[in-house]
């Protein structure tokens, strides 16, 4: 089983406009509502592939009782720690070109609750072959949260996937998870040599695809074309792709393929969290991988 954590989930709202113009009035063409927050769009990902998912995280108030209520409704398995605080939402602003966003910072969440939470995903490990832990970290949580659920996955045999950025990364990165994956801003935000703590590093490039630094090589994967849409969730799909092909244990030239292909589908699909399978199959056995030497 995958085990998604999301500490600072979001209720989702993707505006649809046919072109974004600062300062001016937008007549919106579609409103979708979602469960997320980086670590969910992977897991929705993920259950819509047939892979078993749980999804784990904190959630609290009206909005968060709503993030749950939506998850049920899609049939996520998700297992929540409560906290006191207010689920946060989000806002992606989204035209035929790009997607702009908008991102609440989270609820306050107390030393107490994140003791709880530790213990709550401590048990849900047993059954874990691979946890990704993605996204932001709410108020009031330590920077190192993510290396301390990272250590306690390792001691059980679960590998571990880290895509969040600042100081949760670099205090991830120290706990040695066995992927991170740092867009190529996030990463340019680190000090040189702070990386060297993943065992593998895959690095997302946007419309260049992915370059991944890992122990049997370093290696280059490419669409065979740039596509527009909302590139709000391709980032998640890489993880969910990631997380797959290290329960598996796909080779790297593969793995980076399919997680290139999976990415390219999440840009064309109307929502974070979704993907075209269309574009998938037909992105899928384009990819070009070359191998640094």
């Amino acid at each position: 089983m995958i085990v998604t954590v999301t500490l600072n989930p979001a209720l989702d709202l993707t505006y649809t406009v046919d072109a974004l113009v600062p300062h001016g009035t937008h007549r919106v063409t579609t409103v979708a509502e979602r469960a997320g927050g980086k670590g969910l769009n992977v897991a929705r990902v993920l259950h819509a592939a047939g892979e078993p998912v749980l999804a784990t995280g904190l959630l609290g108030g009206g909005t968060g009782a709503r993030v749950a209520a939506l998850l049920e409704q899609d049939g996520l398995a998700a297992s929540f720690a409560a906290i006191a605080g207010e689920t946060r939402r989000t806002v992606a602003v989204a035209d035929t070109e790009d997607a702009t966003g908008f991102w609440e910072p989270g609820p306050v969440v107390s030393a107490v609750e994140w003791e709880t939470f530790v213990k709550h995903y401590t048990g849900l490990l047993a059954g874990a072959r691979v946890v990704t832990l993605c996204g932001s970290l709410p108020p009031g949580l330590p920077a190192d949260a993510y290396a301390t659920l990272i250590r306690l996955a390792a001691a059980t045999g679960a590998r571990t996937i880290l895509d969040t950025s600042g100081d949760a990364l670099r205090h991830g990165l120290a706990a040695g998870p066995d992927v991170a994956k740092p867009n190529a801003d996030e990463l340019a935000a680190l000090i040189h040599g702070e990386q060297a703590g993943a065992r593998s590093l895959v690095t997302s490039r946007g419309a260049e695809g992915l370059r991944a630094v890992t122990p049997d090589g370093t290696w280059h994967a490419v669409p065979p074309q740039r596509l527009s849409g909302n590139p709000t969730g391709a980032g998640d799909a890489c993880v969910a792709a990631l997380a797959r092909g290290l329960r598996d244990g796909t080779a790297w030239p593969a793995l980076l393929a399919d997680a290139v292909a999976l990415s390219a589908a999440a840009v064309v699909a109307p929502v974070a969290g979704a993907v075209d399978q269309d574009t998938y199959r037909r992105t899928r056995p384009g990819v070009i991988v070359t191998e640094e030497h």
